[in-house]
């Protein structure tokens, strides 16, 4: 298994693998002892890291203040007329 610069599949593989977990997953009549072998299989073929779960939370806890009772109405009324007077995001 290859992965690009950011840790993830290639569209192939990933498609390759969407295609084997709908083909012999347990709820469509798979046996689930069969599909966590192939899973087992791989994800040894993926980066290590990427399947680790033990650096998942490891990141900066942020804790945001928003203003609450009427300021924090108004607050919510200005940033949603904001976002009226924004773009489209797709083009």
């Amino acid at each position: 298994m290859t992965t690009g610069p950011t840790g993830r599949l290639a569209p192939t593989e990933r498609a390759a693998f969407r295609a084997y977990v709908r083909a012999h997953h347990p709820d469509v009549g798979g046996d689930p002892q069969a599909f966590a072998t192939g899973l087992a299989r791989w994800r040894e073929g993926a980066n290590p890291a990427r399947w680790s779960t033990v650096d998942r939370y490891d990141g900066p806890v942020v804790f945001v203040d928003r203003p609450s009772g009427v300021r924090g109405l108004v607050h919510d009324v200005r940033e949603r007329l904001a976002r009226r007077k924004q773009p489209p995001r797709v083009r």
